[in-house]
Formats: C-alpha cells, sequence, structure tokens
C-alpha cells in the first residue's frame, strides 16, 4: 500500500466532490450557455458553485472567473493586467517575489518585470518591496500566500499595506493555490485584488480553478471568444469540475479548523522524528509558526533528492524534492537559492506534504522510510 506524502502536488478528490461530480458527467451535459431545460439545468449550477466559492473565499459572485486550473488563473491575472494598463507599451511594469510560483514568475520575467527579494525566511523584504514600488511605476504586484516548496506564509495583509501607502494604484495578486485548506483565505486575502485558487489542491478535481477578480482590477481576457464569465474568459464552462470544486471548497472551509489541528500535529511529529532519528543534520526550513500546517521541507546535507526519493519510493513512500534535473545536471530550486541556502544543502531537498487522507499510518511510514534512505545514502557515501 502506498503511503502518499504528496498533497502539495494534488490532493485526492473528497467523496463529496465526486458524488457531485459524476451525475452531472452522465447526465446533467447541457452547455450552460444554450437556452433549452438542460441547458438552463447547467447554468443553475454554475450560478449556484459561483455562490458557493464566492462564501468560500470572501468575494461576490460577480467576481468569481472560471478557469482550467491555476496555472492560467495566475496567467489570465498577470497578462490581462498587463495588457489592459499597456505595459508592453509604456513605462510600467509588474513585479513578484523571486520565490514564486513558475506560473507566476515567468509570466512576470517574460514581461520584462522586477523581482523582488526575499530574506533568509523566505518571507518579502517589506523596505526592498516600498523601494521598488516608489522607484518603478509597477501596474501589479503578486506575491503568493503560501509557497507551494517549502509552505512559508506570506504576510499578504502587510504587503497590501505597503503597496497602497507607496502607489495605490498598483493591484495586488495573490497566488493562493496551496492556502484554502490551512489558511482563511477570505480573511488573511481580504485586501488582495487577485487571488488565484486550483480545485485538485483542496480535494476538487483536476482542470478546474477560480480566479478572483476584484472591482477594480480591469483584464483583458486570454481567451476570446463565446463571452463566459462576463467577457473575461471565453469556454464553455465545465459544469461538472465547478460543481464539484464548489463542493469541495465549501466542505474544506467547514472542516478547515479540526483538519488543520489534526494535520498540523501529525506534521510536527514527522518532523520531530525525522531530526531524532537520522544521522546527519537534518536542516528544517520553515519555523512551524510561519509555515502552512501541512508542509514539512527538509534539507539534507551532502545528499541528493533524486536519490532520496528513489529510495522511499521503495518503501512505498510517494513525496517529491523542491529540485529538477535539467540537462544531466541537478540544480538546486530557485526558491530555495533566493533564501541563500548553501547549494549542498539544497540539494538535499525534500518535501513531505499531508492532507484531508493522511493517516499516523502514513506517517510511521514516512518517518521509517526517510531514517533509513538518509542512513543507507550516509553509508554510500552520496
Amino acid at each position: 500500500m502506498a503511503h502518499y506524502l504528496d498533497h502539495a502536488a494534488t490532493t485526492p478528490m473528497r467523496p463529496a466532490a465526486v458524488d457531485a461530480m459524476v451525475p452531472l458527467l452522465q447526465e446533467g451535459f447541457g452547455n450552460p450557455s444554450g437556452a433549452h431545460r438542460l441547458a438552463r439545468e447547467a447554468n443553475q449550477v454554475v450560478d449556484e458553485a459561483r455562490e458557493a466559492l464566492a462564501a468560500a473565499v470572501g468575494a461576490d459572485p460577480g467576481e468569481i472567473i472560471f478557469t482550467a486550473g491555476g496555472t492560467e488563473a495566475d496567467n489570465l491575472a498577470i497578462f490581462g493586467v498587463a495588457e489592459s494598463v499597456g505595459v508592453a507599451q509604456s513605462d510600467s511594469t509588474l513585479l513578484c517575489s523571486a520565490t514564486e510560483h513558475h506560473a507566476v514568475l515567468d509570466p512576470v520575467e517574460h514581461l520584462g518585470g522586477v523581482v523582488a527579494p526575499v530574506g533568509a525566511d523566505g518571507v518579502v523584504d517589506l523596505d526592498q518591496l516600498a523601494t521598488l514600488l516608489t522607484t518603478n511605476d509597477v501596474a501589479l504586484v503578486s506575491v503568493m500566500t503560501v509557497n507551494n516548496e517549502t509552505g512559508i506564509i506570506q504576510p499578504i495583509g502587510e504587503i497590501a499595506d505597503v503597496i497602497a501607502a507607496e502607489s495605490y494604484n498598483t493591484l495586488l495578486h495573490t497566488d493562493a493555490v496551496q492556502s484554502l485548506s490551512w489558511i482563511d483565505v477570505a480573511d488573511v486575502c481580504a485586501k488582495a485584488d487577485l487571488i488565484s485558487l486550483s480545485a485538485h489542491k483542496f480535494g476538487g478535481p483536476k482542470g478546474v480553478g477560480v480566479l478572483v477578480a476584484r472591482e477594480r482590477a480591469n483584464l483583458v481576457p486570454r481567451f476570446h471568444g463565446g463571452g463566459q464569465e462576463r467577457g473575461r474568459r471565453g469556454g464553455t464552462q465545465n459544469v461538472a469540475g465547478i460543481a464539484a470544486m464548489a463542493v469541495a471548497a465549501t466542505e474544506t472551509v467547514a472542516n478547515r479548523a479540526a483538519e488543520l489541528a489534526r494535520v498540523e500535529a501529525m506534521r510536527d511529529d514527522l518532523v520531530a522524528r525525522i531530526v531524532d532519528g537520522c544521522d546527519t543534520p537534518v536542516h528544517v526550513t520553515a519555523a512551524k509558526s510561519s509555515s502552512s500546517a501541512n508542509i514539512a521541507h527538509l534539507c539534507f546535507d551532502g545528499l541528493e533528492s533524486e536519490a532520496l526519493l528513489f529510495l522511499l519510493e521503495k518503501h512505498d513512500v510517494m513525496a517529491s524534492a523542491a529540485s529538477s534535473c535539467s540537462s544531466g545536471a541537478l540544480e538546486p530550486s530557485h526558491v530555495l537559492e533566493a533564501m541563500g541556502l548553501d547549494r549542498s544543502v539544497a540539494l538535499g531537498s525534500l518535501r513531505l506534504s499531508l492532507g484531508h487522507t493522511t493517516t499516523e499510518a502514513d506517517i510511521d511510514a514516512g518517518v521509517s522510510a526517510v531514517v533509513d534512505a538518509v542512513g543507507r545514502l550516509n553509508e554510500m557515501g552520496s
């Protein structure tokens, strides 16, 4: 039996979300843009889901834009704002933190934007942000709520206050894809103008997401034709996926307090037992007080992530790392590089992420597998 500790990559669908989705795939297949009864019924499903998602994230239903996932939501926010203010034809620019997901970082860099530094704790330097805002004409700032690799939480409210003080017309976008299960998005992201979410991170299906766009956030659509989503995102809505996402979001918010306490206790136990059990120093990337309850990000000096993950899978433990293999050379994550971690430490990164289906047996298996893998690699001198 596999012990799944990679919920930050994707989490299993909640049974209630599956129950909501299947009948709509089989019978409720009408196109919500049509006029006949089946179409009207599909449209009603979309409208009800829009209201449920708005309630879950503290938005108005009209601020909800359905997308095909978090990447599209991020791209719509960045390219949509950039085109609306004419970034390519003016002195305006975009700004994001150095630790953003590539769905944000790549578009900002593609458009010639500014990358703001973070400290050793992974948090955006607010003084540097203020300076960048006063020395640049910034149309949009994008900072993710919870980092997808390290779990580090950014002070979105404080970032919004800095923006308001230095550059009132600048919009704030936050990639909150990793957040809904563990953070009160309605409260923490209340001052953000644009918020990205992805269903499969909180128990919904893959291939569907949301961009919350407040009233003052003008967007030029990326997909033209059809006029769906009030002209902001053309294309026939994924009715079954949207309905399942709304059910998953509602259940996630309702159960969040209890689930957070349960998962955080397991995460803390997992980290403590690995640190105690390993015969080599373990670098815990984020402090408990400043990281998401479900992510344990660890680095092992002198070891390589690939080798760790290979041995973990031999123990039926599924995890991930914050590094990727490029042209045959293992390179450290841009997130860890931005935080100033030494290369030898960053190359031995491991992300163990928990979720709503995680059990104590998964934690026991994870501890045993990591301790054994680290010991074996040290014996081999790898």
